[in-house]
C-alpha cells in the first residue's frame, strides 16, 4: 500500500510539474498579438523581391487603422512610384499611374502576387488578431538562432481564412514570432515566413524584418524591412478616402 501511495504522489508531482512548465497556448498567442498588432500604425518599408531571375527593390509608406482600413503608397523606384492601394473592410482598390486607372481587386484576384512578390493581396488584407482566427496548441520546444521557442500548432476556427493551419515558433522570453509555416487544408505548405531584427518599439517587441517565401514559386523569397514605424497614433479619417488614390 505504501508503494501505491508513493507512486500516486510521484505521478501527481510529475504531471503538476509538466503542467507548470508548459504555458497555456491561447495565452502565448494573445501575447504575440499584443506585440505585433496595434490600434493604428504608420510605417515606411523597403520590399526586396528575389525571383529566380532578378532582384527588385521597392519603397513604400503605409497607414493602417485596425484590420479595417489601410492606405499604401509606393515611393520608389520611379517605375512604381505613385502606385496606391486602399483597403476598406473587405474591399481593395489599386491605382496605377502608368494607366491612370483605379481597379478593384476581388474574388480569385486576391490570390495574385503583390508587385510580383511572394505576398498575395489576401496576405495584405489579413490583419486580424491570431486569437480571433485560430485555436492554438503547444506542440513542442525548439531553438531558433539561439532563442528558446514554444512551437504552436494553430487550427482555423473561422471558415473564411487564407491558411487552414499554421505552425509557429514563439520566442519564449519576448513572446514574438520568429518563424511561421502556413498550410492549406490538405496539409500542403504554402508559405514560410521568418521574423528577425526584433527591437523594442513603444514598450513592445516588434520584428523589423520579415522574409516571405511562397513555397510554390522559385526564388529566395521577399524580404520586407521596416525602416520606420509609429504605433497607436492618430490618423485622420481623410487618409482613407478613395479620392486619394489619384
Amino acid at each position: 500500500m505504501k508503494h501505491l501511495f508513493f507512486n500516486l504522489f510521484f505521478l501527481i508531482g510529475f504531471f503538476s510539474l509538466h503542467a507548470q512548465k508548459t504555458p497555456d497556448a491561447t495565452a502565448i498567442l494573445d501575447n504575440v498579438d499584443k506585440n505585433m498588432t496595434a490600434k493604428s500604425q504608420i510605417l515606411t518599408a523597403k520590399m526586396e523581391i528575389n525571383t529566380a531571375r532578378a532582384t527588385r527593390t521597392m519603397e513604400m509608406k503605409s497607414w493602417t487603422v485596425g484590420d479595417k482600413k489601410s492606405f499604401t503608397e509606393y515611393l520608389a523606384p520611379a517605375r512604381e512610384k505613385g502606385t496606391k492601394m486602399l483597403k476598406l473592410n473587405n474591399q481593395l482598390w489599386i491605382y496605377s499611374p502608368s494607366t491612370d486607372r483605379t481597379i478593384q481587386i476581388s474574388g480569385h484576384m486576391l490570390r495574385q502576387s503583390v508587385m510580383g512578390s511572394d505576398m498575395s493581396y489576401e496576405d495584405m488584407m489579413t490583419d486580424k488578431k491570431m486569437t480571433e482566427q485560430y485555436k492554438a496548441e503547444v506542440t513542442g520546444e525548439e531553438t531558433i538562432d539561439g532563442r528558446k521557442c514554444w512551437v504552436l500548432t494553430l487550427t482555423a476556427i473561422v471558415a473564411d481564412i487564407n491558411y487552414y493551419s499554421q505552425k509557429v515558433w514563439v520566442d519564449q522570453e519576448r513572446l514574438v514570432l520568429l518563424q511561421a509555416q502556413l498550410f492549406a487544408k490538405s496539409g500542403k505548405m504554402l508559405k514560410q515566413i521568418s521574423f528577425s531584427n526584433i527591437e523594442k518599439v513603444q514598450n513592445r517587441w516588434y520584428p523589423k524584418v520579415f522574409v516571405y517565401k511562397d513555397m510554390l514559386k522559385d526564388g529566395k523569397g521577399t524580404r520586407m524591412t521596416i525602416t520606420s514605424v509609429q504605433l497607436d497614433v492618430n490618423i485622420p479619417e481623410s487618409v482613407f478616402n478613395k479620392g486619394n488614390l489619384k
